[in-house]
């Protein structure tokens, strides 16, 4: 049924459940997987001259693209346990939801595999949900994984 997955994924250990979830399926139905790592994009975020002379970009990119080896390594190794083809794919963009909904287009994703934090309360509605952001606006089928409570 689903040939190719997308599943994004930021390192919390939410996401790792997903991300395994997500390699099951894809075993099972003998499809192949993207795993995402959107990067935040600060510097479109920084407004004051103080912020301006505190921030070094090298030194915040660094550090970005190696979090994202970790975490996409973690997906490669989680795939290739389970026999799965898995390709990776990184960007950075201020927009988290819109980063994951375009990914799944460029790569042609028939579905999306992806955790939900599953903040309630206040919590929820002041910084809302990435995953609730990806379901109103996405074209691809979004398949969201939940842990056990």
């Amino acid at each position: 049924m689903f040939k190719h997955i997308l599943i994004p994924t930021d390192g919390s250990k939410l996401s790792e459940a997903a991300v395994r979830s997500g390699i099951q399926l894809a075993k099972e139905q003998g499809a192949q997987v993207t795993a995402l790592y959107v990067m935040p994009d600060y510097s479109a975020m920084i407004y004051s001259a103080d912020a301006l002379m505190t921030y070094n970009a090298a030194e915040f990119e660094k550090s970005t693209q190696k979090d994202a080896d970790k975490v996409l390594q973690f997906a490669i190794d989680i795939a290739k346990a389970e026999g799965v083809e898995c390709k990776t794919a990184r960007v950075m963009n201020i927009s988290v939801n819109q980063a994951i909904v375009q990914g799944a287009q460029d790569s042609q994703c028939d579905l999306i595999c992806m955790a939900s934090h599953g903040r309630k309360g206040i919590a929820g509605i002041l910084l809302g949900s990435e995953t609730q952001r990806v379901l109103v606006n996405s074209k691809v089928p979004v398949l969201v994984h939940r842990p056990l409570v």
